[in-house]
């Protein structure tokens, strides 16, 4: 089976059943980058005890805008757990350019920043109107994904720019999982942690 080299970024990544990895278990990753390099995402499923409030005080900004204090900080991956990661909707209106210093703009999808002019935009209240920020990213070496895929660790979900938007920013953490496996057709308690063998 060959592959174009983004063939899966702007996609869900759902954790099976089966997945054994604590890091990964019952985990709904948004994947920002595929190349045959590898590839990155971030988990949008599960919130640390850490809010933005915390957070801003950690990096001496002043947060101004109440509601966003009490959002949780995500645990976005296991690698570089100490640098963040802000998942947001695309800041202007050019598909492949963001007004961040450092942007990794998904084509149709989303945009990562990992600068921290966005978080300064946000704490006075003119950064993205949504936006989910991480600790840490998920990441595979070349040909990893390809092969966990394979061997039933991960099922890849296709959706529209909103649908992702919906999930990520509108859908409570705790039903991201099931919202996005019902954009499959069926039901989580149905599968099967078994992989099949010929």
């Amino acid at each position: 089976m060959s592959f174009s080299a983004d063939h899966l970024a702007n996609q869900f990544l759902i954790a099976m059943p089966g997945m054994v990895d604590p890091n990964f278990a019952g985990t709904v990753i948004y994947l920002f980058e595929h190349t045959e390099r590898g590839a990155m995402g971030l988990v949008v499923n599960r919130p640390t005890e850490l809010d933005m409030g915390a957070l801003f005080e950690k990096i001496e900004l002043k947060l101004e805008i109440a509601p966003i204090s009490g959002q949780p900080v995500y645990f976005g991956g296991p690698v570089q757990v100490e640098r963040g990661f802000v998942l947001h909707e695309p800041a202007t209106k050019s598909a492949m350019e963001s007004i961040y210093s450092s942007s990794l703009v998904v084509p149709g999808g989303l945009t990562m920043t990992t600068s921290k002019d966005v978080l300064e935009a946000v704490a006075v209240g003119s950064g993205p109107s949504k936006f989910l920020m991480t600790l840490g990213y998920a990441g595979w070496g070349a040909g990893q994904l390809e092969e966990e895929i394979t061997l039933n660790g991960w099922m890849n979900v296709p959706l529209s720019q909103q649908q992702m938007i919906d999930i990520i920013f509108d859908t409570p953490a705790s039903q991201r999982y099931e919202r996005t496996m019902g954009y499959l057709g069926f039901d989580p308690a149905h599968l099967s942690d078994q992989t099949g063998h010929a």
